[in-house]
């Protein structure tokens, strides 16, 4: 299994990004599993319904299963949120795990730019950024690899090319959450813009 993160600021078209990236990664046999951050309260189960009723009744787990699919719940409660780690670890029975937000973390990103969003390229900043899928030709202050945003083809390629298998990808969240010195955290690049 191979990890690579989607990062860009918002407006960027990472989702659109995706959303035209999976088949074709689908097409070319890959099981493909997405794992996205959300920066807010969030809710996948439908008030009223029987597991709705069952986390409001105080359950912190809820399964809901059919013959075409099947969802865990879990429910935190007072319990902090968990990180990037563990939730990777969870993920199983695929080959490509797509990460989209956690920009701040120390694992393989594909930046998705678009110099009109008016926002600073993370690549600037961001040693994770191993290359750049963007709506201009040739970003002038980038020597990253850099791909058409809107080629999904060329964008599975970088994807396939950039990626990480998990356990390189666990073992440097790992190191950055003990401030391991020596693990590859993010910084700024030489000659770059400092926030």
């Amino acid at each position: 299994m191979r990890v690579l993160g989607i990062a860009g600021w918002s407006g960027a078209g990472k989702t659109t990004a995706l959303v035209s990236l999976i088949p074709v990664l689908v097409g070319r046999g890959l099981r493909v599993a997405t794992l996205k951050h959300a920066h807010h309260d969030f809710d996948v189960d439908v008030p009223g319904k029987d597991s709705w009723r069952h986390r409001q009744a105080g359950a912190s787990q809820v399964i809901v299963a059919s013959a075409r699919r099947w969802v865990q719940i879990h429910e935190l409660r007072e319990a902090a949120e968990p990180g990037l780690a563990t939730l990777l670890a969870q993920i199983e029975d695929c080959d490509l795990v797509l990460v989209e937000g956690y920009k701040r973390d120390p694992l393989p990103k594909l930046e998705i730019h678009r110099p009109a969003v008016g926002k600073p390229a993370l690549y600037l900043q961001d040693a994770h950024v191993r290359v750049v899928a963007t709506d201009v030709r040739g970003l002038p202050d980038c020597r990253l690899p850099q791909v058409d945003l809107n080629d999904p083809e060329a964008l599975a390629d970088a994807v396939l090319q950039h990626a990480l298998p998990r356990d390189e990808v666990l073992q440097r969240l790992a190191a950055a959450q003990v401030g391991d010195s020596t693990s590859a955290t993010l910084h700024t690049r030489p000659g770059s813009v400092a926030e």
